[in-house]
C-alpha cells in the first residue's frame, strides 16, 4: 500500500513538471534556426518578444564561426568576451537556454564578432503579455514609410512597436510537449494497469 502511494505521489509530480514545460514557449533567436549571426537586428527581434519566466531561447549558427557568452551588461555594452558569466555553446551549433530568474540577460558572440551586433539582450518579465490593440494614429501624426529601416515606435513608451507574429516554433514546441504528456499518461495507465493491490 505504501509503494502505491509513493508512486501516485511521484507521478503527480512527474505530472506537474511536465505540465509547466508545456507552458514554457522556445524563442529562436533572431527569428530563425539559424540567425545568430551578423546582420541580424538583435535589438529589434527581442523587442518584439515576450520572454517569461521557465522559457527557452535557442541559439543556432555556424559552429566554427560562432560562440554564445553570458555576459553581464557592462561586458555587453562594450563587447567584452572575457570573464564571461557562463559559456552557453556546446560545440554543435544549436544551443539551448533556460530562462529561470525574472532579470535581463546579456549575451554576445566571442571572437569578435559582438562588434558586428552579435549580442542580444533579454528582458523576463512576469505573467502572459495580453494582446493590446494597435493604437490609432492620431491626425497630423508623420507616419513612417514601409522602406524606413527605423522600426515604428510606441506612442506612448517610444519603444520599437512589436512585428506581427506568425505561426512559429513555438507553436511547434507546445505540441512536442502536449505530445509527451500524453505518452507520459498513457505510459502512467498501462503501468497502474499492472500494479496488484
Amino acid at each position: 500500500m505504501e509503494i502505491l502511494s509513493f508512486k501516485k505521489i511521484v507521478m503527480m509530480m512527474i505530472t506537474m513538471m511536465l505540465v509547466n514545460m508545456a507552458k514554457s514557449e522556445l524563442h529562436y533567436v533572431g527569428g530563425n534556426k539559424t540567425t545568430w549571426a551578423a546582420n541580424v537586428n538583435f535589438t529589434e527581434w527581442s523587442s518584439s518578444e515576450h520572454f517569461h519566466l521557465m522559457d527557452w531561447i535557442y541559439f543556432g549558427y555556424e559552429r566554427h564561426e560562432y560562440s554564445v557568452l553570458e555576459v553581464n551588461k557592462t561586458s555587453y555594452e562594450n563587447c567584452i568576451e572575457k570573464g564571461f558569466i557562463q559559456n552557453v555553446s556546446r560545440g554543435a551549433g544549436r544551443d539551448v537556454f533556460q530562462l529561470t530568474e525574472f532579470k535581463t540577460y546579456y549575451f554576445l558572440s566571442g571572437g569578435g564578432h559582438c562588434w558586428d551586433g552579435v549580442k542580444v539582450a533579454i528582458t523576463v518579465t512576469e505573467g502572459v503579455a495580453s494582446p493590446t490593440p494597435a493604437p490609432s494614429p492620431k491626425t497630423g501624426a508623420p507616419t513612417p514609410s514601409p522602406q524606413s529601416d527605423v522600426p515604428a515606435t510606441s506612442p506612448k513608451s517610444g519603444a520599437p512597436a512589436p512585428s506581427p507574429k506568425t505561426s512559429s516554433a513555438s507553436d511547434d514546441n507546445r505540441v512536442n510537449q502536449m505530445l509527451l504528456v500524453f505518452i507520459f499518461v498513457l505510459i502512467c495507465g498501462i503501468s497502474s494497469n499492472n500494479i496488484s493491490y
